[in-house]
């Protein structure tokens, strides 16, 4: 891990809500991989936590995408310093022929960088929005991506097929409530497969993260077999071994 300085080269509106940012950055940061994120603070401003957490969609040569919300206010030339890579790449199966990425009361956006690699390696993609994440305008998004909209709480179109068509499961929660909303996550897998296997659900973290080097154990997540750091160990964990509540 190590902090660098980058430039804001371009700011594009996707959405009513979101806003991407093409960003050149020093090249140890483009080798980062679905999973993994930066922690970000403009130049010469300030924060109680000093950087903020921010998830990378896409990256190419010199620059990654990050999306951000679109009040937050940003111009091309600003500076920004960056600390990464942080945390690990999402692991996923080695024979793979679908995924399901779920979003449930947030949005989508530290799911969306696997979107190109998936497509790129013949993989299904499946994109199912729970929750307030029904209101995630998704244009922006390669016309392969099969958008799913959910119709309550936990409900959407086909569950059954979905959920036994996935090979592996990939999904992201409001961050006020993590550890509810992925216990009712699981309660609703269980539901509809009877039995969850390993390996199969995973959850990606997003807690405040103050170092973001394992520093100040602000981000220890129970798991069955001890504890774990989610900005040096996650951000993605298999839901069968973390302790919910």
């Amino acid at each position: 891990m190590k902090e660098t300085e980058a430039i804001i080269e371009r700011v594009r509106r996707i959405n009513d809500a979101y806003q991407h940012l093409e960003i050149s950055v020093d090249s140890t940061l483009t080798r980062i991989k679905p999973g993994q994120s930066l922690m970000a603070r403009l130049h010469q401003t300030w924060d109680p936590y000093l950087y903020a957490h921010w998830w990378p969609v896409g990256v190419s040569e010199n620059r990654i995408i990050v999306e951000r919300p679109a009040g937050e206010r940003f111009d091309p030339g600003q500076i920004v310093t960056l600390i990464g890579l942080v945390g690990q790449p999402l692991l996923f199966r080695r024979t793979l022929r679908n995924v399901m990425l779920l979003a449930y009361d947030t949005a989508p956006t530290p799911l969306l960088m696997t979107v190109p690699w998936l497509l790129g390696n013949n993989i299904s993609v499946t994109l199912v929005l729970l929750g307030t994440a029904v209101q995630y305008a998704t244009g922006h998004l390669p016309p392969q991506v099969e958008i799913v909209h959910g119709e309550g709480e936990m409900d959407w179109p086909n569950q059954v097929m979905t959920v036994g068509w996935a090979d592996q499961v990939f999904a992201v929660v409001g961050r006020d409530d993590e550890s509810g909303r992925f216990s009712r996550l699981m309660e609703r897998f269980r539901e509809l497969r009877n039995d969850v296997p390993s390996n199969y659900l995973f959850g990606v973290f997003q807690p405040v993260l103050p170092c973001a080097a394992g520093a100040c154990h602000a981000c220890v997540l129970p798991l069955r077999t001890g504890s774990a750091l989610v900005c040096t160990e996650g951000p993605a964990y298999d839901l069968t071994q973390v302790m919910l509540r």
